[in-house]
C-alpha cells in the first residue's frame, strides 16, 4: 500500500509540474469587458463622437494616435506618457514632436471611462476602440476591436521611436522594410496609408515634395505653395486631401493617380510601377475594397505586441505611471 501511495504521490507531482509549466496564452478578445465594464464601449463612443463633432480633424488625429503608439513597444499606451524626471516621453521625438496630438481627447475619454469603471480599461484599448470609432464618425469603416491590452509603465526611446516610425520623406523600400517588422505585409502598408484620405500635414513635411519634386501635379504644387513658401510658415497646415478632407473615403487614392499626393512618402505608393500601384488602383475604383482592407489591416496592427495576462498595468492618468 506504500508503494502505491509513493506511485500516486509521484503521478500527482509530475502533474503539478506539468500543468505549471504549461504557457498562459493569455489572449485579446472583443468581449473582454463584457462582464467588468459592459457600458466601456459606448462610454468611449459618446466622447469620440463629440470630440469629433467639435473638431473633425480629431478623427485622423485619433487614428494616428494608434498607429503611432502600436509602431513603438506595441499596443501598450507608451506613446501617451508624458515626460516626468524619470521618463523622457515618446512625444518628443522627431515624427511626434508638434506632430501627434489628441492627448487631451483621449485624457477626458479615460476620464470618462474611470467614473463608470474605476481601475478596469487601459489607455491602450481606449486607443483601439477611439480609433474604430473615430473611423466610423466621419463616414470610414468599421471592425471589431479586440481588447485586454495593459498599459506600459515605460516609453520607448527616442532612438527606438526614430528608428521604427515611418517618415514623411521614407521610400517606398524603407515603408515596405517598416512594416514588415511589425507583420504587416505590403497590401496592409497600402491600405494603411489610406487613412491620409483625413487630416492634415505641416508645411514643414510637405515643403521640399511641392518645390523639389517631379512626380506632382503642376497645379496642385502651385496651390500648396501660397500657405507653404520656401522659407518660414514650418506650422502652416494643408489637408492631405484636397477634395474632401473631412470625409474618409478613397479619394486618396485617386489623388495619388494624378500625382497630388502632399507627402513625399504618398506618392511613392503609386508611380514607381512597383507592386503597389496595383493596389492603389484597386483601391481609387473600389472604395469597398479599401475599406475591408483597411478595417482588416487595423485589427492586424491592433496585435502588435500587446501586454496582456499579468503584464503591464492599467493606468489610473493616461499620461502618467501609477
Amino acid at each position: 500500500m506504500e508503494g502505491k501511495a509513493n506511485l500516486s504521490f509521484l503521478i500527482a507531482s509530475i502533474l503539478v509540474l506539468l500543468i505549471s509549466n504549461v504557457p498562459c496564452h493569455a489572449q485579446l478578445s472583443p468581449t473582454f469587458y463584457d462582464s467588468t465594464c459592459p457600458s466601456a464601449l459606448s462610454t468611449i463612443r459618446t466622447a469620440v463622437r463629440t470630440a469629433v463633432s467639435q473638431e473633425r480633424r480629431m478623427a485622423a488625429s485619433l487614428i494616428r494616435l494608434h498607429f503611432h503608439d502600436c509602431f513603438v513597444q506595441g499596443c501598450d499606451g507608451s506613446l501617451l506618457l508624458d515626460d516626468s524626471s524619470t521618463i523622457v516621453s515618446e512625444k518628443s521625438a522627431l515624427q511626434n514632436f508638434r506632430s501627434v496630438r489628441g492627448f487631451n481627447v483621449v485624457d477626458d475619454i479615460k476620464s470618462s471611462v474611470e467614473n463608470v469603471c474605476p481601475g478596469v480599461v487601459s489607455c491602450a484599448d481606449i486607443l483601439a476602440i477611439a480609433s474604430r470609432d473615430a473611423s466610423v464618425a466621419v463616414g470610414g469603416p468599421t471592425w471589431t476591436v479586440k481588447l485586454g491590452r495593459r498599459d506600459s509603465t515605460s516609453t520607448g526611446s527616442k532612438e527606438e521611436v526614430e528608428s521604427n516610425q515611418p517618415k514623411f520623406t521614407d521610400s517606398l523600400d524603407h515603408l515596405t522594410a517598416l512594416f514588415a517588422n511589425k507583420g504587416l505585409n505590403t497590401q496592409d502598408m497600402v491600405a494603411l496609408s489610406g487613412s491620409h484620405t483625413i487630416g492634415q500635414a505641416a508645411c514643414a513635411t510637405y515643403r521640399g515634395r511641392i518645390y523639389n519634386e517631379t512626380n506632382i501635379d503642376a497645379g496642385f504644387a502651385s496651390t500648396r505653395r501660397r500657405r507653404c513658401p520656401t522659407v518660414g510658415g514650418d506650422g502652416n497646415l494643408a489637408p492631405l486631401d484636397l477634395v474632401t478632407p473631412n470625409s474618409f473615403d478613397n479619394n486618396y487614392y485617386k489623388n495619388l493617380l494624378q500625382k497630388k499626393g502632399l507627402l513625399s512618402s504618398d506618392q511613392v505608393l503609386f508611380g514607381s510601377g512597383g507592386s503597389t500601384d496595383g493596389i492603389v488602383r484597386q483601391y481609387s475604383r473600389n472604395r469597398g475594397s479599401f475599406y475591408a482592407d483597411f478595417a482588416s489591416a487595423m485589427v492586424k496592427m491592433g496585435d502588435i505586441e500587446p501586454l496582456i495576462g499579468s503584464l503591464g498595468e492599467i493606468r489610473k492618468i493616461c499620461g502618467v505611471v501609477n
